[in-house]
């Protein structure tokens, strides 16, 4: 499964600061999880608080078990507010 797209956050969202931080956290624990074949999430330079989304994993269950883990993340209740915009492909 590939996922592309992005997610962008309110200027009074970034400001707390807790946005990056927890998306550091988001990234090294995806990285981590059995299946994941890439995943990059990286802010755009020339629109703050807007960050592209990249990932890949082997199988629909590692991306299923990335979701279900995600969900129950500091991450999901720190981005909630975040508009995301993502593709999903398999592959």
């Amino acid at each position: 499964m590939r996922v592309s797209g992005h997610i962008t956050f309110s200027e009074s969202e970034l400001e707390l600061g807790l946005v990056r931080k927890a998306l550091k956290r988001h990234i090294e624990e995806t990285r981590a999880e059995p299946g994941c074949v890439f995943f990059e999430v990286t802010e755009d330079p020339y629109f703050p608080g807007r960050f592209g989304v990249l990932e890949e994993f082997v199988s629909k269950e590692a991306f299923y078990f990335h979701q279900r883990r995600t969900q129950k993340s500091e991450w999901s209740e720190i981005s909630k507010n975040g508009v995301r915009s993502y593709t999903v492909e398999e592959t």
